[in-house]
This record gives C-alpha cells, structure tokens and sequence, in this order.
C-alpha cells in the first residue's frame, strides 16, 4: 500500500476522454482534489468516436449537462440502434435496436413467444421494436413509455461531434477549478517505489503529481512508454489493423441510426449529424491495400467529402494493467477495440467512473488496484467477445478472405458458450454488469442467421389464438405510437428554437 494521501492529480492528454475525466472527477471530488490536465495543440486527436450508446445520457446527467443544449453544443443528432447491411448474407441487413424487444410475459422473454409462432406468424422480431419501428421512419421523441400501455418508450444515444463535445467539456471542467497546461510531454520520471514522479513538458517544465491519469491515445506515454505493463493483443479474434475516416456532406433525411456496411475486407461506418457526416472505413490489411481502402470509402460516401481521408493505424487488445502504481489509463490508452458497436466512449465512461468509485484518497490500496482491473479486463473481453460475434457469424460466399477466416477461426470458449446456449434453447443470460443486453445478443444473432431449435417452454402456456391476438396488439401499439411521433430533423429543430436551459 501506498499511504501517500492523494491531492495533486495530473491528466496526460486532453481530447473526450480527457475532458471526460476531468468533467466528472471535478464534478465529483470538486474541492478535495487539485486537477492539472496537460494537452498539446500539435498532437490531434483521433475524432472518430462520434456514435454512442445509452449510457452516455447517464454520464451527462451527473454533470449536469441538459440534453438540449448538449445537442446544440455537439451538433448531435439521436441514435435508436446500428444497422448492419451485408453482415449476414449478401444483400441483407438487420438492426441492433436499442431498447426491449415486445413485452415480457412474467418470467419468460417475448422472442419465446414469438419463437413459438412461427412458422404459421409472417412477422419478424423487428416488428415489435419500438425503436426500430422509429428509426426506419426517420421519426424521433423523447418517450420514456408508451402512454396508455404497459410497453417501455424509446431508449436513445446520440450521433455528434466528439471534438465540440471536449471543448464544451473543458469550458465546463475550467470552471470547476480544473488547470489547463498547454505543453509537449517530453519524458516521465520515475518515484522510489516505481510511480510515477513527475512528468517534464518540452519548455523543460516539471509536473509533480501524486496521482496520474494517462489519456495520451495510442501513444500510451505512462502505461506503455514508461511504466510497460503490457498488451495483450487480440488480433487473431479481430484482423482488422487499419482505417480511414472522413467526414462528408449531410444528406436529407437525417437517419437517426448508425449504419455499418460489410465490404470485401472490412466495414464502413455512417455517423449522421446535423452538419455533416462522419463516415470511415476499417480494413484488414492483410487484404486489402490502403490505397484500395482510401478509394472504397470514397467512392461510398453519401456526399461530397469535406477533408482528406485520415489513415489510423491500430492493433486491437487491451492493456494487460490498466492500473498500476499511481497510474491510470482511460481511452486508447488502455486499449482498443474496434467502433462496430460504437463502444469506444462508453469504455472511457466507465473506466471513469469505475475509478470515481475506487479513488484513492489515504493511498492507494492494492485491493482497489486489483479490483478495477478484475472489472476492466471483464468488461473489455465482454464487449470483444459481442463484436467477434458479428464477424464470426457473417454468411458471405468469400474464399481465403477476411470473412473466411472469422468463419473459421476458433472463438472465445465464453462467446461458443452463448451461441452454442442460444442455438440450442433460444435463451442468453446476461451476467452481472455485462454491457450488451439480452436483446442486443438475440438480434444479432437472430439477424446473422442462428435461428434456435427450440422455445422455453413457459410460452406453450398460452395458446395459439390469444398468442397471435397478443402479437397483434404489440404490434398495433407500436404502429400508432410511430404513427404519432415528429419527424427526427424536426424534433432536433425544435430543440433549437427553444430557450437556453439554465445551469
């Protein structure tokens, strides 16, 4: 243990996952600690996490920050799931819609009960989504349920402008006392018991700390370049190494959904916001060329492009400590798994927080050391295991590619587990904390083909007739609710034409 009680509190790196930390940490310890965050105008930033999920509506809400003028600031649009074309077979397309799937019966899930009417029902899973239903209309409100029924509203994320987002983090972390140090890290030097001491800038300035909080990107300057602690490298999972991003011109209508589009040796994301749209393209470069990726993303893009296309080179795993000593490392820092499931903010949300509920304040204990990387390596292999997932279940008619070798590949003995339970029963359990929802996995799942040899039992309770009038009635609620809800761009408007919330 070290019994150094901790007050002075340096963040390497600024960027979201910087001024997340910084927000948050200030919002919460406020006058217990002193917060310096260290940043340099010639380094950039990555700029691709510009799609979440839920969660992130949590994280704003303890800082304070309404929704409205969160959207305004960000140039944000809203998000109801992430539609995948060509995962599956060629020419076919599912969604991850965020949200419940129908309305359980008690105990037993409702695709069980869908399970159970087929194959004499038409109607597809998707029928009975509220926000898929929403976000294939282009409709949008904010709905915690629907009014007059015992279904749950529409569950959201947004789409925005992840470099606003962190200006906008940073006016509001300055004025909670937050110091800002413009400056190139030069070096780190290390304490007696194998810390870090203190970090000295270009301008030869020296920062101590009594506790340091790595978001440098990729550069990793504390956790890798100076404390080594290791990389666990995922890549035989997931082969993609590269990509390219670049925003276009918007197109009407503003989708309120991601789009993922599978191509010969990788994916092309689409990130609708209300100035532009942020598109990109992951590829293996075992198989494709970088200059073959650039022209593909290009000649793929809804509009004209508004920038040159930026290459980012990556190699997907995980830091093997993402604590040691007195140092953390949140965001690229600590890892990185490909945006498929648009989770890089969300790893950085909840190492934060995770941290937050952790902090040392008379030292730091290993137990707590030991206990936020027991919950990062879960959480990270979780969210690995349900991207894997899309890759491994693609149906394409490829030979010696990328797809035939996520076909072939051996997976995770946890993610066999759950296909392999869901094959069989059409049942998945969520453990614990897990991220994904049940929903999430039977979607994709369900949309990449596994279709499972059997119902849980509990729906032969009802019967054929009062099933079908069941479904029926779902359906029905769902379809009136859509039917009455603003267009997406015309709900964003509206947020525009109101007053500025107050602090």
């Amino acid at each position: 243990m070290n019994t150094k009680h901790i007050k002075d509190i340096v963040i390497v790196g600024g960027g979201t996952s910087g001024w997340m930390t910084a927000a948050m940490l200030s919002r919460l310890f406020k006058s217990q600690i002193n917060i310096t965050l260290v940043e340099s105008a010639e380094i950039g930033t990555i700029g691709v996490g510009e799609a979440t999920i839920p969660p992130l509506q949590i994280f704003n809400d303890v800082l304070g920050i309404n929704e409205a003028d969160f959207i305004k600031h960000t140039q944000a649009t809203y998000k109801l799931g992430i539609e995948f074309t060509h995962w599956g077979a060629q020419h076919e397309s599912y969604m991850h819609a965020f949200g419940n799937m129908g309305k359980d019966i008690g105990f037993t899930q409702f695709h069980h009960y869908w399970m159970k009417s087929k194959p004499s029902s038409p109607s597809q899973l998707w029928d009975f989504s509220l926000n898929f239903q929403a976000a294939k209309n282009n409709k949008f409100c904010v709905m915690d349920n629907v009014i007059g029924s015992p279904l749950a509203g529409i569950t959201h994320a947004y789409h925005f402008d992840a470099h606003l987002y962190a200006k906008m983090l940073r006016r509001y972390s300055e004025t909670r006392g937050v110091r800002r140090i413009e400056g190139l890290i030069t070096s780190s030097q290390l304490a007696d018991d194998g810390g870090i001491e203190s970090i000295t800038l270009k301008n030869n300035l020296c920062i101590n700390a009594d506790f340091f909080i790595d978001c440098s990107g990729f550069s990793a300057l504390l956790i890798d370049k100076q404390l080594k602690v290791g990389y666990e490298n995922w890549q035989h999972w997931l082969p993609c190494d590269a990509a390219y991003a670049v925003p276009c011109e918007p197109v009407a209508p503003i989708t309120p959904y991601t789009r993922s589009t599978a191509h010969d040796a990788g994916w092309q994301w689409r990130i609708p916001l209300q100035n532009r749209t942020g598109n990109g393209l992951v590829y293996c470069s075992k198989y494709m060329s970088d200059e073959d990726a650039k022209q593909l993303l290009l000649d793929n893009l809804d509009g004209s492009p508004l920038a040159e296309p930026k290459k980012i080179s990556f190699k997907t795993g995980r830091r093997k400590k993402q604590w040691y000593k007195n140092c953390v490392a949140i965001g690229l820092s600590s890892g990185f798994l490909e945006p498929l499931e648009s989770t890089s903010l969300h790893l950085v949300q909840s190492a934060i927080i995770r941290l937050s509920k952790l902090f040392p304040h008379r030292g730091i204990h290993q137990q707590s050391v030991d206990e936020f990387n027991r919950q990062s390596q879960l959480e990270f292999e979780q969210v690995r295991d349900f991207i894997i997932l899309h890759y491994h279940l693609n149906q394409k008619n490829g030979q010696d590619d990328l797809w035939q070798q996520c076909r072939d590949m051996s997976i995770p003995d946890s993610l066999q587990h759950k296909i392999d339970l869901f094959k069989a029963t059409g049942t998945v359990f969520r453990h614990q904390d897990e991220l994904f929802t049940e929903a999430a996995w039977i979607q994709v799942m369900l949309g990449q083909g596994i279709y499972p040899g059997d119902h849980h039992p509990l729906a032969n309770t009802i019967s054929d007739t009062d099933l079908q009038q069941f479904l029926s009635n779902v359906s029905k609620i769902i379809n009136r609710t859509v039917d009455k809800m603003p267009e997406h761009a015309q709900f964003i408007q509206g947020l525009h034409s109101r007053p500025k919330a107050e602090k």
